[in-house]
């Protein structure tokens, strides 16, 4: 039997006195090829970010993760590997998943305060695999995922409320 890939995660958007730590499950394919996080241009995460902290979000990528960190805003996925036909959660292989390393982030990032996790793979694989329970709060907010139905317009109120209650 042949299995998928085995896919490797990207290195965190962060800077050392990031306060907030947005969390996705696993690059898509396209955001693996570009190594971008969220890469698929239908993904809203650019669009939502550059509506709350006024940016262009076709803007160079150096320059949106840039603004992030300026906002004290790190980005991440909880899995450091895993296995995966497409870029949909649901074809994860469960016995694939690898999760990143919490604890050393945690460690290296002191100030984070709060995890918003984008969507609910992230936060089910998070709880189900992180070996850390951090001192901070948690919350599950609306993917940014085109896969995700809910319109544009909800998905920024909800972000936008959560992103600009973090400052």
């Amino acid at each position: 039997m042949s299995r998928s890939p085995l896919l490797h995660g990207l290195a965190p958007i962060a800077s050392p006195d990031a306060q907030t730590l947005i969390l996705g499950n696993m690059p898509s394919v396209l955001s693996l090829a570009a190594d971008q996080y969220y890469g698929n241009p239908r993904n809203a995460f650019w669009r939502i970010a550059g509506e709350v902290f006024g940016f262009d979000a076709d803007a160079p990528y150096s320059w949106r993760t840039e603004v992030l960190r300026g906002h004290r805003i790190a980005v991440w996925d909880v899995l450091r590997q895993c296995r995966r036909i497409g870029s949909l959660d649901a074809a994860v292989e469960p016995d694939s998943m690898a999760a990143n390393d919490f604890s050393g982030f945690f460690a290296t990032h002191p100030d984070i305060e709060r995890v918003y996790f984008n969507g609910a793979a992230a936060e089910r694989n998070y709880r189900r695999l992180a070996t850390i329970d951090a001192p901070v709060s948690y919350r599950r907010l609306p993917s940014t995922s085109p896969a995700q139905t809910m319109p544009f317009a909800q998905k920024l109120a909800v972000w936008r409320a959560a992103l600009l209650d973090a400052r």
